[in-house]
């Protein structure tokens, strides 16, 4: 069996690739692809993860997460699907890091699934985005201490990814800028299950289509209509166009709250956060999907 872990990060899915996953069930089940969401790291990962240093049993709970599999078909490929297996959110910025726990929680799972081939998908997300949403859902005394003991400007997803890399070498990971997850939610879709990239998904640009107005809906309809499938790099390309053209601000726009951050601010983070996209996609070993 195969192990896929959907590690978000935070605020970059939200339950959308599940959603997706559950339209199209009955090919899931053709390919011997089962999912598991928060419930199932709730129940058997969320203690054991919180608590490396006690040296929980991988063995109790690889057999715990087992019984869970259904036991009539033969499942081929596990996706399990949370931001939490990287780290609570209340690590997500923490000693000057993104999610300075990830590397230890990735071996860790590496160690409970020993021999099994695991692969670790996660979706990259703007700092200038990221930064305040994750702030602002920490209680002042906590969002206050962070801001004085961390340097905004070193912060990068190349540290998590180093980390993760240093500490779990033998996972696969592969990269997304969530940014671009409309136009390419399909593709990391049919990565996750192991699927061809041919192989056709019921309302892959949902979400997509919930971005633009009417007019850009009837659009994307019509195109998908008569698009060739063999022909993907014009079909992005045209859907990239009707979402540039169509797209609601107020579907696209975040009220990022955190007091003090500027327009100045998530400028500089973009700056830093293109440069570490581009690293990203020329490091060995690493699949990145993009449109």
């Amino acid at each position: 069996m195969q192990v896929v872990i959907h590690a978000g990060v935070a605020f970059t899915d939200e339950g959308q690739i599940i959603d997706l996953f559950e339209t199209n069930a009955e090919l899931l089940r053709d390919h011997e692809v089962s999912i598991f969401g928060f419930g199932t790291y709730k129940r058997h990962f969320r203690t054991a993860l919180d608590a490396l240093e006690t040296g929980s049993e991988t063995a109790a709970i690889r057999d715990g997460f087992l019984k869970r599999l259904p036991q009539n078909t033969r499942v081929e490929r596990a996706i399990l699907s949370t931001p939490r297996f990287l780290g609570e959110l209340p690590t997500a910025v923490m000693d000057g890091q993104f999610y300075p726990l990830a590397g230890q929680r990735i071996a860790y799972l590496g160690d409970v699934f020993e021999g099994t081939q695991v692969e670790l998908f996660i979706a990259l997300r703007n700092p200038g985005a990221f930064v305040p949403r994750a702030l602002m859902r920490l209680p002042e005394t906590d969002r206050q201490r962070i801001l004085a003991e961390t340097d905004l400007s070193c912060l990068s997803w190349l540290t998590l990814i180093d980390n993760i890399r240093d500490l779990a070498p033998d996972v696969n990971i592969t990269l997304w800028s969530d940014e671009t997850s409309p136009l390419i939610r399909g593709d990391v879709a049919r990565a996750m299950a192991g699927l061809s990239k041919d192989v056709p998904l019921d309302q892959e640009y949902a979400l997509l289509s919930s971005l633009v107005s009417s007019t850009g809906q009837h659009e994307i309809q019509a195109l998908l209509e008569t698009h060739p499938p063999e022909g993907a790099p014009a079909l992005r390309a045209d859907l990239g166009r009707i979402f540039e053209e169509f797209a609601l601000p107020e579907a696209i726009e975040e009220e990022l709250d955190l007091p003090g951050w500027s327009n100045e601010i998530i400028e500089a983070f973009t700056e830093l956060y293109e440069q570490d996209l581009a690293m990203l996609k020329h490091m060995p070993e690493i699949r990145f999907i993009e449109p």
